[in-house]
């Protein structure tokens, strides 16, 4: 049983998170614990290139666990976002919106840990493309004590108010944990209708997605 742990169908996660580590000490033991649950699944990581906060506490364990490890990060970042040595490969990039393309295109599924704005945008526009058709993958969303359960209640009052789909607010897969999330999202299928088929949108700058129809 423990065996099926190591064989996960996702080859590569991307993780979004803050470049700070917040003010209590779940949040980085939520991020050691993701990394934990990658390295043991042997998932490679990518995610925001940051070598400080919670980006650079994944990155470190995930790649210091044998794993490949791919950080994005746009030029400007660079000076704030790296601090010392680089971990793994980075990959830079002209402006934010090329490195969440590069991002989509590079993972198989998507996680936020808990964040600011830099990571609730990249999270919603993750929802909005799987929403829009543009891509299948899951968006798994770790909330660490109730991190996001404001944010998740306004996705609850925008069904109600009728702003969000019913079978959209099931885009977003929550767990309290990394181990029951990466569970969850392992066997995740779409149930939601997509604004507009994936066939019509230009997939040139994201590239194919595993387990989709053209991504041979």
């Amino acid at each position: 049983m423990e065996e099926a742990f190591h064989r996960s169908k996702f080859k590569k996660l991307c993780v979004f998170c803050g470049s700070n580590s917040g003010n209590r000490q779940v949040f980085s033991d939520a991020a050691i614990d993701l990394a934990h649950e990658l390295v043991k699944r042997k998932i490679d990581l990518v995610y925001g290139g940051g070598s400080v906060g919670l980006m650079g506490l994944i990155s470190q364990r995930v790649y210091d666990g044998g794993c490949h490890v791919l950080g994005i990060i746009p030029k400007a970042l660079m000076p704030l976002e790296i601090s010392g040595e680089t971990v793994g490969e980075v990959r830079i990039v002209s402006d934010m919106h090329e490195r969440k393309a590069t991002m989509a295109s590079e993972a198989d599924a998507f996680i936020a840990l808990p964040g600011g704005y830099g990571t609730m945008e990249e999270l919603l526009e993750m929802i909005t493309w799987s929403q829009l058709g543009i891509h299948k993958k899951p968006v798994g969303l770790l909330n660490v004590d109730g991190y996001y359960n404001c944010l998740l209640a306004l996705f609850d009052n925008g069904v109600k108010e009728g702003f969000i789909k019913p079978g959209a607010r099931n885009i977003v897969v929550l767990a309290p944990t990394a181990k029951e999330l990466l569970t969850k999202l392992e066997y995740y299928t779409p149930s939601h209708e997509h604004v507009a088929p994936h066939e019509s949108w230009k997939m040139e700058q994201l590239g194919n997605y595993p387990g989709q129809e053209n991504a041979q």
